[in-house]
Order: structure tokens, then C-alpha cells, then sequence
């Protein structure tokens, strides 16, 4: 996907009409700040209140589409929501509960072990198994960046895994559906037919879902600095997001 469009400072949403929309959200960057760690993000009392008003008022049409395992969205956001994309769009649990999932790719046990290997010269260096992926974290190792992108490309180019860039973050996964995909097929459920589809998230791995949202009639949100993207609004930050939300009647 390329992105030829002007990075410019982009005017905020209006308050959402709950009656009229879907809507999905990312978390890291979006629903809650980044940490320097992943696991360091847990639980927020104001932010799963939110979740469950925006739920009711949506009548269900509401999912998150993130970078996050499964098993993370649910420890984050206390079970609220069913409907999530997880991993990039690989995994996707429908609103019914069904649940999609890749068999994971066999290159991903040599990328794991190279990611390893690498990631023993500094304690920052977080690696993620993720199931159908593997994330390499240089957040608190930020001198290895360069290092880490090198590799990761590389293990791409020998492994076939799909190399998916982030924030302080290189992930190789299996190939598959990405959020842009996982968005169109919950826009093809019942629940949500009908509806103008709305995705805030915040990281390069978004556009997929705001390219997405546009092509189905609906806006992308950008969550922090502008740059060239696919989204029509934006907002400076989780706070703006979460006020935002707040104020959806």
C-alpha cells in the first residue's frame, strides 16, 4: 500500500452520532498511551466504562482492531468487546464469538530463535511471541534500531514471513489478512451493515484500516503527529481520544 499523501495537520472528528456508525479502535497509541514494555499496559477503570456506554449505544457495533494477541485485548480491556481483530487482522473474532485463525507459519520457529539470539546483547530488546507472529521490541534499546531492522528484513526475505513495521517495533507474521481486511469483513456482518464505518488508531500498521474505512464510505481518525496518511481527522493524542468518545450521543 503507498502512501503519496500530503502529512498535514489534520482538523478533529465531529462527536460521533451513535445511531449512525461502526466503529473500531486500536488501543496502543489510541485507547491507551504506549508503554515502553507491552505488558505494561493493563486495565483502566474510566476506559472500560467507555467501552461498555459506546457498546450499548452502538448496539454492538463496535470492535478493536490491534497489533495485540487475543488474550491481551481481553486482559486489557476486561472482556468488554467481542468483536476484535487481533494480531494485524490475522486473528479475528467475530461478534457471534467465532473465532478465525491461521495455522502459523513454519518460518516463524527460525525467525523466533535468530530473534532471540539477537536480542541477548541488551536487556531493552524485548522479543513477543504472538502465535501467528513475532514481534522484536527496541523501545528501550533504541541504539540497536538500525541492527534491528536489518535483521528483520532479512529473516523476512529468507523465511517468507511479512514483515510488518510499527513504532520502536519490527514484527514478522504470518501472511494474511491485515486490519483492512478484518474491517471489511466485520462491516459485512449483520450487526454492522448499514452503518458509516469510523477506525482511530494511531501507527503506519492503521493505514490498511483507514484506506479501508474511506473505500467503504467512512473516515480514518490519526491518533499523535501528522504525516502522510489515508486519514480524513485527527487527534493529538489518548486523552483527545478518549474525550472524544465521551462525547458520542
Amino acid at each position: 500500500m503507498s502512501l503519496d499523501l500530503l502529512s498535514v495537520s489534520l482538523p478533529p472528528p465531529r462527536p460521533l452520532r451513535l445511531s449512525e456508525v461502526a466503529v473500531f479502535l486500536d488501543i496502543d497509541g489510541t485507547l491507551a498511551p504506549i508503554a515502553a514494555r507491552p505488558q505494561d499496559v493493563g486495565p483502566d477503570g474510566r476506559r472500560t466504562r467507555l467501552l461498555e456506554r459506546l457498546s450499548a449505544g452502538l448496539d454492538g457495533r463496535l470492535a478493536v482492531v490491534t497489533g495485540r494477541t487475543l488474550t491481551d485485548v481481553d486482559r486489557i480491556l476486561e472482556g468488554r468487546i467481542t468483536c476484535v481483530a487481533a494480531i494485524h487482522g490475522l486473528v479475528r473474532r467475530d461478534c457471534d464469538g467465532s473465532l478465525h485463525s491461521p495455522e502459523p507459519h513454519a518460518g516463524l520457529t527460525v525467525a523466533i530463535d535468530a530473534l532471540r539470539r539477537f536480542a541477548v546483547r541488551d536487556p531493552g530488546l524485548i522479543v513477543e511471541e504472538k502465535g501467528a507472529s513475532v514481534a522484536l521490541h527496541f523501545r528501550l534499546a533504541q541504539r540497536y534500531a538500525g541492527e534491528a531492522k536489518v535483521i528483520a528484513r532479512r529473516l523476512s526475505s529468507e523465511t517468507g514471513l511479512a514483515l510488518q513495521h510499527g513504532d520502536m517495533v519490527e514484527e514478522l507474521r504470518t501472511p494474511g489478512p491485515s486490519k483492512g481486511d478484518s474491517i471489511r469483513a466485520f462491516m459485512q456482518g449483520a450487526a454492522f451493515q448499514g452503518a458509516v464505518p469510523v477506525f482511530a488508531g494511531d501507527d503506519i500498521t492503521d493505514e490498511h484500516g483507514f484506506a479501508e474505512v474511506a473505500r467503504l464510505g467512512g473516515y480514518g481518525v490519526l491518533v499523535g503527529a501528522p504525516r502522510a496518511t489515508h486519514a480524513r481527522f485527527g487527534l493529538r493524542g489518548v486523552e483527545d481520544v478518549l474525550a472524544w468518545l465521551e462525547a458520542a450521543r
